[in-house]
């Protein structure tokens, strides 16, 4: 039988490498220290449960970086797209899920996998070379201990940043004579896409009386001598709004592209959206409204929005810390620790940010691995692929000494050339697609995988 990999942590990286690597013929035991050592930000034993946002943001391949991530990971037979693709929700153009149901499916298929055993415990240490292939893909809430042992072994302190949490409301507490069903410019092909999201708007004298609480509202203090920077494409909205008071009202609060139903000769300071959380739509989240204010302050501001004075919330929003190892000085082209080469990391800990970032670098991690037990070494991911601009940037692309976390974007791909102005943006990022398409397939089949076998 074929040496195991293990994977240590469950969640969209680690879930993914382990259903690549099994599905290559290669055996997997992910170790998931859940539900036995809980987290501040987790609520189930689920392997990959959404803890923040339930979307996967844009599923649009020919002009959005994020879509044509969603697009390889298709085209590589990826689980957790195609999972989130079964549970999807309307949602104007983003692919988001149910992500109860989302999860469960994931566990589901993992632990029936005939060549995956997922164990529920801790993983403390390193694990030697004796320990076989080791997939480091402990995400945002690595455990202290072995962030202790990782911050050992590179010879630094990790980095370390905020996340923030949205909360969650109930429908049926929404008063839908001031809300309203619609998605931003209608987008959407079916009506239940153009009516994706629940729309609270806000007159001027609402949205400052809103500002003025949300500055006074008591917040969250950090531990004495606990010190992070957040990430700027999760900030908690308090923090937005002391970088200037019209700040929210273009960010998560912008009223464009939207027509109140109930007064549509009135245009809005501002609109607070809610986007559905599970597939019956009896709840939603309120679309970037991390925060790290405490549950009593939340309560009391949030039900300042109109059409929310009376909601009932099934989540409050909250902050967790995250860590993130500076990968361009400590990980190879494979994903493999130089000072431990039997060690790979993938995910959020290698400083890439979301949940479908997060589950790309997985399966390369998982298929890099598999390849290596059964004594192949994959080719180089194309540097003009999804996958390959955001492999490079973590393994050597970025700036080891400005290193930060970073969602996939056009910025990280080869320049390409087009028309100026707005058209020529759009046909520039349809040539990115185009040529990352073309190049996936070609690395998807300049390799044959090995069939999942049991022996």
């Amino acid at each position: 039988m074929k040496r195991a990999i293990h994977i240590v942590g469950g969640g969209m990286a680690g879930s993914e490498a382990a259903w690549q690597a099994a599905q290559a013929g290669v055996p997997v035991v992910l170790h998931e220290m859940r539900p036995k050592v809980g987290t501040f930000a987790h609520r189930t034993g689920n392997l990959a449960e959404m803890v923040c946002s339930n979307s996967f943001r844009s599923d649009d391949d020919e002009n959005n970086a994020v879509g044509l991530l969603h697009w390889e990971m298709r085209a590589a037979g990826g689980l957790i797209i195609s999972t989130a693709d079964t549970h999807a929700l309307p949602a104007g153009g983003a692919l988001a899920v149910d992500r109860e149901a989302f999860a469960e499916e994931i566990t589901r298929r993992l632990r029936s996998h005939p060549l995956i055993e997922v164990v529920e415990d801790e993983i403390a240490a390193l694990p030697g070379p004796d320990a076989g292939p080791v997939i480091i893909a402990t995400g945002p809430l690595t455990s202290g201990a072995l962030a202790e042992a990782i911050a050992a072994e590179t010879g630094q302190q990790s980095l370390a940043f905020f996340d923030a949490i949205a909360p969650i409301v109930h429908f049926n507490s929404v008063d839908m004579d001031v809300a309203w069903m619609q998605s931003r410019y209608d987008k959407g092909e079916t009506e239940e896409e153009r009516t994706a999201y629940l729309n609270c708007p806000m007159t001027r004298e609402q949205y400052d009386t809103f500002i003025d609480a949300l500055l006074d509202a008591e917040k969250t203090e950090f531990r004495p001598g606990e010190t992070a920077q957040y990430f700027d494409g999760c900030l908690p909205i308090e923090v937005m709004a002391e970088r200037g008071r019209e700040t929210l009202r273009h960010g998560p609060m912008k009223p464009v592209g939207l027509t109140n139903s109930h007064k549509p000769d009135e245009k809005a300071c501002a609109v607070v959206q809610l986007r559905r959380d599970n597939a019956l739509g009896t709840l939603y989240n309120i679309v970037g409204f991390q925060t790290k204010m405490k549950h009593g302050a939340q309560t009391r501001v949030f039900r300042m929005i109109p059409g929310l004075e009376n909601a009932r919330f099934a989540r409050l929003g909250g902050i967790h810390r995250n860590t993130f190892i500076n990968s361009p000085t400590l990980l190879d082209a494979q994903m493999r620790l130089r000072s431990k080469p039997h060690i790979r990391f993938a995910g959020q800990i290698t400083g890439v940010e979301g949940y479908v970032e997060s589950a790309a670098m997985g399966l390369l991690a998982g298929r890099m691995a598999a390849a290596e037990v059964q004594g192949r070494t994959l080719p180089q991911v194309p540097e003009d692929t999804a996958m390959g601009a955001l492999l490079s940037h973590i393994t050597g692309g970025a700036d080891a000494k400005t290193f930060q976390p970073m969602n996939v974007n056009f910025g990280l791909f080869r320049p390409v050339e087009a028309r100026g102005g707005r058209k020529g943006r759009k046909e520039r990022y349809k040539i990115y697609t185009d040529r990352a398409k073309a190049a996936w397939r070609e690395w998807l089949t300049s390799f044959e995988p090995q069939p999942a076998t049991a022996d």
